[in-house]
């Protein structure tokens, strides 16, 4: 195949991407598979896939910040939490064993969709009550930081399920949140990848510009529209990420 259907296939995948992982979550579950199929190793698919997380997320938070979408403080308080486990995830990243990587990977996410057809008692509650166990947050955050740091693939359904669960948040804060969050511990993740030479930086710029089209104009329609069509792009990503499980164990 020419080089440039690739990066334009690639492009495509990640204006996709873009628009799911802010909507609901589960992009990396499209961009790592193309990137692997196009050639490159998955460890490298791995990293090379945070510059367009970072990027799509940083796009996102500009899109957020102009719909007047942002709470800035206890946003970057609970993101803190999520450093010290993605740290410890990317360092371990770099060292995975291949096959190893996506059975961990299909694992998860199994587990992670079972959890989002849980009853949850957002739907009963405003968004500011909180429950008298929301300390579970931390821990929770910590151990989804080191999942983010190790894969990142299905992460936004890990932040949407704790929040959902242990915070009661409705989808349209959890997106705002899940989105901040991510983009902060995106960083030394990166720099982890990058230092260890697992980013293809060719194919990361131009993922990053699909993911961070897609995602500024999902961000958008995110605050406008509110939770029905989030809860509809939900439902559309879990319904793909459930048939590509069930192909990936036949």
């Amino acid at each position: 195949m020419p080089e440039v259907i690739k990066l334009l296939i690639l492009f495509a995948v990640g204006l996709l991407a873009g628009f799911i992982n802010v909507m609901a979550g589960g992009g990396s579950t499209l961009t790592m598979p193309m990137m692997i199929f196009l050639g490159l190793n998955g460890i490298v698919a791995n990293g090379t896939n945070r510059i367009a997380i970072f990027i799509q997320n940083l796009s996102a938070l500009r899109s957020f910040h102009l719909e007047k979408a942002y709470e800035f403080k206890p946003i970057f308080k609970m993101a803190l939490w999520t450093l010290p486990g993605a740290i410890t995830g990317a360092l371990v990243a770099v060292q995975i064993n291949n096959t190893l990587f996506q059975r961990i990977l299909a694992f998860v996410i199994i587990i992670v969709v079972i959890s989002i057809f849980l009853p949850s008692p957002a739907d009963k509650t405003s968004n500011n009550s909180l429950s008298k166990n929301s300390w579970l947050i931390y821990p929770a955050l910590l151990a989804i930081g080191f999942y983010g740091g190790f894969i990142q693939a299905g992460v936004g359904f890990l932040f949407m399920a704790a929040l959902r669960h242990i915070l009661h948040f409705d989808l349209v804060k959890v997106n705002r949140y899940k989105i901040f969050m991510i983009f902060i511990y995106t960083i030394p993740a990166l720099f982890i990848f990058a230092f260890h030479g697992k980013i293809d930086y060719i194919y990361a710029i131009v993922l990053a510009s699909g993911n961070a089209l897609g995602a500024w104009w999902s961000a958008k329609i995110s605050s406008r529209k509110g939770e029905k069509v989030i809860r509809f792009v939900l439902l559309g990503v879990v319904i793909l990420m459930a048939a590509k499980l069930l192909k990936h164990f036949n």
